[in-house]
């Protein structure tokens, strides 16, 4: 129900990805009337693996966390993610209100052992032609080094689950590469790394600045929430700046027209890689239970990377794989924690 667009892009997603993928079933967490009206404008009312779990409540985009919470407890994205605590599903992809889904997905499901502030990571593509795993992309927009040093072991599990390597790189994102750049919060974040990677527990490169996120410096790059929300805006917004810029410059004249049919190969790869929808779908690191974040604005063709990612992360067991990597790198929790796993206060954005 969430999202710019609702079940008109959410519903299509998941007929179009069910019609492709014969290993998927699909649980449509809602208002029963409106997906009923949208299967019916896709002819799929009788898809024999869609089933419409009825929400009496919606979570709207500007709904406090409060809300979301403690007054609408049969919410559909409450009502999805409890699909996921109790078995039903092996993962919960939504649209919806990103400060609200990591709240209640923390409630519900709670974080793993040693964690106290889950994590959005994304891909983003580098000029390796490799992905570049990035976070936090939103969900704690003030942290402590502890928290961007769970992020880096959280992170370091994922890629290991993942792209199938045993040490990848850690990259911290900072303004310059010395050890003397960036604020008191990097600077003891950058010593806990240096700690772990002469223990051999992390494969720690040092400070990474912006441009090292596409040059594929390293494998995974750690910031606060804050700041790598904006860096993901700022990119999406040049990758369609930029698409925009070419599209009307080759069809300004006629010349430009047919270079464009001569190079219109090179151009759909350029496409391909710039193209923000590709890479939709951000998990929820350290929390009990598989959950994706959907861009809000998403359309049909964006929201079904989306699911790709949450379907990907299922069937590879990615969680499991997580929880014993996580195991073996998170330190001993202290017992007592500023942040409560049963309320998830954490500021998001």
């Amino acid at each position: 129900m969430g999202g710019d667009h609702g079940p008109a892009v959410t519903v299509a997603a998941a007929v179009a990805f069910a019609n492709r993928e014969p290993d998927v079933e699909f649980l449509l967490v809602g208002l029963e009337a409106d997906i009923q009206s949208e299967l019916k404008k896709l002819h799929a009312t009788q898809h024999p693996r869609l089933k419409i779990i009825h929400a009496s409540e919606v979570i709207e985009m500007h709904d406090p966390i409060e809300v979301a919470l403690r007054r609408k407890k049969d919410s559909s994205m409450r009502v999805a993610v409890t699909q996921v605590k109790e078995g039903m599903a092996q993962a919960c992809v939504s649209a919806g209100n990103t400060g609200a889904l990591m709240a209640v997905s923390r409630y519900v499901l709670k974080t793993m052992q040693g964690v106290d502030r889950p994590a959005i990571c994304s891909m983003l593509p580098n000029q390796k032609n490799l992905p570049t795993y990035m976070l936090d992309l939103g969900a704690n927009v003030d942290c402590e080094p502890v928290h961007l040093h769970q992020f880096a072991i959280m992170g370091s599990a994922l890629v290991s689950a993942l792209e199938g390597k045993e040490r990848p790189t850690i990259g911290l994102l900072n303004v310059g590469e010395e050890d003397i750049k960036g604020n008191d919060v990097v600077k003891k974040t950058a010593q806990l790394l240096r700690e772990d990677h002469e223990r051999g527990l992390l494969n720690f490169y040092g400070n990474v600045e912006g441009d090292d996120i596409f040059k594929g410096t390293t494998d995974i790059v750690v910031c606060d929430g804050f700041v790598g929300n904006v860096t993901l805006k700022a990119v999406e917004g040049l990758g369609r700046f930029v698409k925009m810029t070419l599209t009307k410059s080759f069809k300004s004249n006629f010349l430009n027209i047919l270079g464009a049919v001569i190079a219109r190969g090179a151009l759909k790869s350029i496409s391909r890689t710039m193209n923000p929808s590709n890479y939709n779908g951000g998990s929820l690191l350290g929390l009990r239970g598989l959950v994706f974040k959907s861009h809000g604005s998403a359309d049909k063709y964006s929201y079904e990377w989306a699911i790709q990612r949450a379907f990907d992360a299922a069937k590879n067991d990615v969680l499991a794989r997580i929880s014993t990597s996580m195991a073996k790198l998170m330190p001993v929790a202290d017992p007592v924690s500023s942040d409560n796993n049963d309320l998830p206060v954490q500021k998001t954005a």
